[in-house]
């Protein structure tokens, strides 16, 4: 018998065993046919900008009158504006102007929210579809371009059995003033239409509201876009009117809320011109976040 000797021996029964057990490539718990399911993509903005800065001076101006009379060291600091308060700036920032003029005064409010999913299947820019789809329904306004599950949540808040709720949540986005208002509304006014009934809008002078004016979703202005408005009771101590535009780009969420309370209590804000401006300064943050 030939002597093999035990070096030359170990290595051939390693040869043997590999050449029986395939390439060992695979994974010794992967399974035939399983595919592998890929997270889904983050969203576009992983950041905001400063809100505070993110409206140039010139539309400052146009938006609180009052301010370019003041001093300019009281300029200064209407125009600077206050940001609040947030524990993460780079998931929401905010920011709010407020001027006196003779005639009125002005309340100029911005709002970013980034959203991020936590659910690796779906992505940021899905979970912001269906936080804008909420939003957009509690204004009482239909949402095309929401998701399957964003559209039953949408049927959910318009349904019958929650009103209230919606009709608070939509108070509530249009800013200060609000609360004031709400609460001394005679029973039997219908306010179903965002100023229809007894409110002015800054319609006819019948008291029929001009349906051009009324909260409405906005064309080409970011991913989906909403217009907003308190209806101003005639007659009310509080003639504050107040306007909110709400839009989504990618991932983020701005809405922007601008309110003119006039010195003189008969006197009604100017919805078309409020409309007006909140519509182009949105669209002028659209640009920007487009840079």
């Amino acid at each position: 018998m030939a002597y093999v000797p035990g070096t030359a021996l170990l290595a051939a029964l390693v040869v043997g065993c590999s050449s029986s057990t395939g390439t060992g490539s695979s994974a010794p718990d992967s399974k035939p046919g399983e595919a592998t399911v890929a997270a889904a993509a983050p969203g576009k903005y992983r950041t905001l900008p400063d809100p505070c800065r993110a409206v140039a001076p010139s539309t400052l101006k146009d938006l609180l009158p009052g301010a370019a009379e003041l001093p300019e060291d009281q300029q200064k600091k209407a125009y600077k504006g206050t940001a609040s308060v947030t524990y993460d700036t780079d998931r929401k920032a905010g920011c709010r102007w407020k001027s006196e003029a003779p005639d009125a005064s002005h309340t100029l409010f911005i709002d970013f929210e980034r959203v991020v999913s936590y659910d690796p299947l779906v992505s940021d820019d899905d979970r912001a579809r269906e936080v804008y789809a909420k939003k957009e329904a509690a204004a009482g306004l239909d949402s095309p371009s929401a998701t399957p599950s964003s559209t039953k949540e949408a049927e959910k808040q318009t349904s019958p059995s929650s009103e209230p709720e919606e009709d608070s949540a939509s108070h509530a986005l249009s800013g200060p003033g609000s609360e004031d208002e709400s609460t001394d509304e005679p029973a039997g006014e219908s306010t179903d239409e965002k100023g229809n009934g007894n409110s002015d809008t800054g319609g006819s002078t019948d008291g029929s509201a001009d349906e051009s004016l009324l909260p409405r979703t906005l064309d080409d202005l970011g991913d989906g876009a909403f217009l907003d408005v308190l209806p101003i009771r005639t007659g009310s101590t509080t003639q504050n009117g107040t306007v909110s535009v709400v839009f989504r780009t990618s991932n983020v969420i701005v809405t922007i809320e601008y309110t003119e309370q006039p010195t003189v209590s008969t006197a009604v804000p100017d919805s078309k011109e409020m409309q007006d401006k909140a519509q182009s300064l949105a669209r002028k943050l659209a640009d920007k976040f487009s840079e």
